[in-house]
């Protein structure tokens, strides 16, 4: 039996906070211009995790690079387990918000990670079920 998966959201740093439970993980390199600590309200600030700073500066918020960001950003968390395993250890304690700085909502780092980070809970669920 799979073991349910608690969600992962995302939220832009920006943006109010309203109604989005769950614990609230910053996974940008950058801190965010002009937000303090309290304002963020984080749980975790996970640097580790967002892509290196040539694979970011290569895709520049590109949406016509976003397939190839995605591929090598994968490659880079696959070869970065201590940083994955940090998110997946607060993705195992409940519902998690990643939270990002960039405006684009759809093509951004967070967004990526959620995608990997879902795979990679569904894969061990499944061994753990075994």
């Amino acid at each position: 039996m799979l073991k349910r998966l608690h969600p992962i959201r995302l939220s832009r740093v920006y943006d109010e906070l309203g109604e989005i439970s769950g614990a609230r993980v910053l996974v940008d390199r950058l801190w965010p211009r002009g937000l303090s600590k309290e304002r963020l309200q984080l749980d975790d600030w996970i640097k580790d995790v967002a892509p290196s700073e040539d694979l970011r500066k290569w895709f520049a918020h590109e949406p016509t690079k976003w397939a190839g960001f995605r591929e090598r950003y994968f490659v880079e968390l696959d070869q970065n387990p201590e940083a994955v395993g940090e998110c997946v250890s607060w993705c195992a304690k409940g519902p998690v918000v990643l939270l990002f700085a960039a405006k684009d909502i759809e093509h951004n780092n967070a967004g990526a990670l959620r995608e990997y980070l879902i795979v990679r809970l569904q894969k061990d669920s499944r061994s753990n079920a075994t």
